[in-house]
């Protein structure tokens, strides 16, 4: 390769790739305000769908599903940590338009870690000291401090793996047919718990569900309005595909305020104890006046974290699956932001600062790791815009709306069969999402379909039955007997490590293995990186600002695959 060719590649990389501010707008005209205000609310009510959620199943899981002001304390600190995810992710990590929100395939382990007899409220309450007759813990923080600290362990590995670069090399033993499964598995069985705040009144769940799939897909091409003003137009109309772009709020708000106006007219009843009473808007209304307007989420408030090797490892097994996960979410990013794609150092960067934001998180009492979300990659797709100022502010936003306590007891009052049907739609596309990555493999060759096959099952009946056998796993050691029931319970483990361990093992035709199996569209992103090797001396890297003198100076941080290659 010549060195003329070298230094326009370079210069392309100047011009469309990560060292800039990317944006399709014209400069210095009241649109481009309007614009960008309007994506920005988009970015952030998208975050805030998701966030919305997770609190929820968490509650569900440590026993305080009905204690409205710990499910705020959770929704606060779940938009602070995703505002901080979003603008480190932005800012130091992969340097791409990426909105970072609450991942809940922690759910799973969590739920599996806490099927454990240790961890039931009698067991728990034997272990509370009590004080001059004063209990001094509860077993809700007992829950908490424990995922705190293992989800801090996890983290801190996902960093170490993205800082080294090995993140690198274990990918290149994950394919299709060990990510369908891992990703398929986890929305069939998160969805289970959806059902419970759909059964409290399913007319309010069903209603939710109806309005998303009419947004989402039969309004979809309808473009609404937007005023907007520029020199060259003067003042015109700008149309947007507003039920595209926040199908998910739309339903909510909608079937809120029909919430709102049986509760005003008593059609729903007021007595707690019938049937239809959750879906009532007031039910936890005493949330929203009780709740400081300001709330700073501190480190360590619920306790010092507790760390076990079950805990750790059932983790680290989400952890996984969100680093392949995010991974994929990268290469789309850059795809529809048309820019090149990310070189192996900026993977490793996002992959580092995904585990360093969860273990802040961790540290504050954000117990759901930070991940990439799929929903705004396709906003960027709608709107074109792919300004890294756009998602910085959308990060601050959510920092604030975190900090403010009013914010998160607002979203704590919406009832829970309308989060509940929303979520049988969201975690449906999870599962489609895994099944879409099957694409990329030969569904004739009867190997994969043995393979996909086996991972599914296992990974949905084992869970299943270690349910209801939980001590069915008796080795003499009481500790190695919790690490393998936790892992056993927890199904992206058991479908993800059945197929990547077929996949590999089993081999494929002579002749078009590769291709069969997928993984040949997987390697793609590290022929990104030879290529980017060959453009590349150890003198020209992505640089972060912040430390670009230091990482210039000093030679041998050139050889840090987080700062230049791997």
């Amino acid at each position: 390769m010549t060195t003329t060719l070298v230094k326009e590649k370079m210069a392309e990389e100047e011009r469309t790739g990560y060292n800039i501010l990317w944006m399709n707008l014209p400069s210095r005209c009241f649109g481009q305000y309007l614009v960008f205000r309007y994506n920005l609310h988009c970015q952030s009510l998208l975050c805030v769908a998701g966030v919305i959620s997770a609190p929820i199943f968490i509650a569900i899981q440590l026993g305080v599903s009905d204690q409205p002001e710990v499910r705020r304390q959770l929704l606060s600190i779940g938009l602070f940590t995703c505002g901080v995810a979003t603008i480190l992710q932005n800012l130091i990590g992969c340097r791409l338009p990426i909105i970072q929100g609450a991942n809940t395939s922690f759910i799973a382990p969590m739920a599996a870690i806490f099927s454990l007899a240790k961890w039931s409220d009698e067991s728990l309450l034997k272990e509370i000291p009590i004080v001059n007759g004063t209990v001094t813990d509860e077993p809700w923080k007992m829950r908490m401090r424990e995922i705190q600290g293992n989800l801090m362990l996890a983290s801190a590995t996902q960093f170490v793996l993205g800082a080294t670069g090995l993140i690198g090399f274990f990918l290149r033993f994950i394919g299709p047919l060990t990510v369908a499964p891992t990703i398929t598995v986890i929305g069939l069985y998160i969805g289970q718990f959806a059902l419970p705040l759909c059964e409290q009144h399913w007319g309010i769940a069903f209603l939710s569900l109806a309005l998303m799939i009419i947004f989402a897909l039969f309004l979809s091409t309808i473009r609404v309005p937007l005023a907007t003003y520029s020199k060259r137009e003067g003042c015109h109309a700008s149309r947007i595909t507003i039920f595209e772009l926040i199908p998910v709020i739309l339903a909510v708000g909608v079937t809120w305020l029909l919430s709102f106006v049986l509760t005003v007219t008593d059609v729903l009843p007021s007595n707690s104890t019938q049937h239809g009473h959750m879906a009532r808007t007031d039910v936890r209304i005493n949330a929203l006046y009780d709740s400081p307007w300001f709330y700073f989420p501190l480190p360590f408030q619920f306790g010092m974290p507790t760390v076990s090797a079950a805990g750790y490892v059932g983790m680290l097994a989400a952890t996984v699956a969100s680093t392949i996960e995010s991974t994929g979410d990268y290469f789309a990013t850059a795809r529809v932001a048309e820019v090149v794609p990310p070189p192996p150092h900026a993977v490793n960067r996002g992959i580092a600062m995904e585990g360093f934001s969860s273990t802040i998180g961790g540290m504050i009492g954000g117990i759901c790791a930070s991940t990439s979300y799929s929903e705004n990659i396709g906003a960027i797709a709608i709107t074109k815009i792919a300004s890294r100022k756009v998602f910085v502010t959308a990060g601050i936003l959510l920092v604030l709306a975190g900090v403010i306590g009013k914010i998160g007891a607002v979203f704590t009052i919406i009832p829970d069969p309308i989060i509940g049907g929303v979520n049988l739609i969201t975690l449906g596309m999870v599962t489609a999402v895994g099944v879409s990555t099957l694409q990329f493999i030969d569904l004739r060759s009867s190997r994969n379909l043995m393979i996909i096959g086996t991972s599914m099952m296992l990974g949905l009946k084992i869970p299943d039955w270690m349910a209801t056998h939980s001590q069915a796993i008796d080795t003499g050691s009481a500790n190695f007997d919790q690490v393998v029931t936790v892992l056993l319970s927890t199904p992206m483990f058991v479908a993800g490590f059945t197929g990547c361990f077929l996949d590999n093992l089993v081999p494929g035709t002579l002749t078009l293995g590769r291709h069969r199996r997928g993984a040949r569209h997987y390697e793609m992103a590290f022929e990104y990186g030879r290529v980017w090797r060959l453009l590349h001396n150890r003198r020209r890297y992505i640089r972060v600002s912040l430390c670009h003198s230091v990482h210039q100076k000093d030679k041998m941080l050139w050889l840090l695959p987080y700062v230049s290659y791997i």
